[in-house]
C-alpha cells in the first residue's frame, strides 16, 4: 500500500515520515537520469543525505561528488548544493532536515503518488516555476 505521505516532487518520489525530534525525515526514490532541484541553500536548515541503493551526484559549494550506497553527505546551513541521479539505475535515499519545517516544501510542491502521471506532472514548467517563485518561503534560497 502506498503511504499517504508519498508525493512526487520535481521527479523524485518522496515519503515524509513523522518524527518526535526537531528534524524532518524523508525516504526518497529517484529514477535514473532525474536531475535535482536548482542549486540552492538553506539559511537555517542543516541537511543530510544517506544513499541506500544506487548512487547520486551531488554538487556542494561547486564541488561535484558521486555518492554511492552506504555513503552520506552532510550539508551545513548557507551551503550551495544540488543533486541528481545521472546513473542508469534508481537511487534510494534518506534525507533529514534540522530543525523541523522543510517537510512543508515536499507537502506543498509535491503531487500525490497515486495521482495519474504524477512523476511527469511534477516536472512541468508550471510546477518548476511555482517552486522557483515560492522557494524562499521554505528557506530554500536560489541564487540569481
Amino acid at each position: 500500500m502506498e503511504n499517504l505521505n508519498t508525493r512526487w516532487v520535481l521527479g523524485h518520489k518522496v515519503t515524509v515520515h513523522d518524527t518526535s525530534g526537531d528534524y524532518d525525515l524523508m525516504y526518497a526514490e529517484t529514477p535514473p537520469h532525474v536531475p535535482g532541484p536548482p542549486p540552492h541553500l538553506h539559511n537555517s536548515y542543516k541537511e543530510s543525505f544517506l544513499i541506500l541503493e544506487g548512487e547520486m551526484e551531488f554538487m556542494v559549494n561547486g564541488e561535484i561528488r558521486n555518492v554511492r550506497a552506504g555513503e552520506s553527505v552532510d550539508i551545513p546551513p548557507k551551503t550551495l548544493h544540488t543533486f541528481g541521479n545521472k546513473s542508469d539505475t534508481p537511487c534510494k535515499w534518506i534525507n533529514i532536515h534540522s530543525p523541523k519545517g522543510f517537510r512543508e516544501f515536499f507537502e506543498q510542491m509535491g503531487l500525490p503518488a497515486n495521482q495519474e502521471s504524477a512523476q511527469q506532472n511534477s516536472v512541468t514548467p508550471e510546477i518548476i516555476g511555482k517552486v522557483i517563485a515560492t522557494a524562499a518561503d521554505f528557506d530554500m534560497m536560489i541564487p540569481a
